[in-house]
């Protein structure tokens, strides 16, 4: 067994999911919430994504091929549901919503599954990858080692979303405010990449 091809594996999967960059959009994504709040969806949100990851790993090329979906649609189909959710962070519509609801004695948005779990932490890029990947070799032991590496991955991203509260608290009720504002932003260019990606991958631009 060749580990360098799992570290390699490991690395692409880091990258592609960045848990790094998704903790301050973790944080964005609850306001307000507390650690138990946090901690529910944060743990939530990587159960179904690593679900998602294990069977398009497994199956996701026959799924998408058999049903007539290209990588580069399935990526177009995700960056627009996610400059939806930018948009809901750049105008606060999940917090009015949130404060409706509040009022109403309705449980608020609960963003585990979508924008987290999907496209964020198994995004077109991250599922794409693990097709890829797993069609490197054969045999169950390195399918096995590459799902390994990328629930490694997403425990770093746990690790990360469980100090979520303790950043949140230390930027406090404004200061979150202008990352959610910030990041709102940079989740619309990330989620126009993705369009663009696809355009590029189906031929359809340069």
């Amino acid at each position: 067994m060749d580990m360098a091809i799992y570290i390699t594996a490991f690395v692409t999967l880091f990258v592609v999911i960045d848990p790094v960059g998704l903790t301050p959009i973790f944080i964005a994504l609850t306001p307000d919430m507390s650690a138990a709040e946090r901690r529910r969806i944060g743990l939530r949100a990587l159960v179904v994504a690593a679900i998602l990851l294990m069977i398009f790993g497994l199956v996701g090329e026959a799924i998408l091929s058999g049903i007539g979906i290209s990588i580069s649609a399935f990526r177009i189909a995700g960056g627009l549901l996610l400059f939806l959710t930018a948009l809901d962070m750049l105008f606060e519509r999940r917090t009015e919503r949130r404060e409706g609801q509040a009022d109403a004695d309705q449980p608020g948005d609960d963003p585990s599954v979508f924008p987290l779990a999907m496209p964020l932490l198994a995004g077109p890029g991250a599922l794409a990858t693990m097709i890829l990947l797993v069609g490197e070799g054969q045999g169950i032991g390195h399918v096995i080692m590459v799902n390994l590496m990328m629930l490694a991955v997403l425990a770093i991203a746990m690790g990360l979303f469980l100090l979520a509260t303790p950043l949140a608290r230390a930027l406090g009720r404004t200061g979150t405010m202008v990352v959610t504002r910030l990041l709102g932003m940079l989740l619309a260019a990330l989620s126009v990449q993705f369009v663009l990606d696809g355009l590029r991958g189906s031929g359809l631009a340069p």
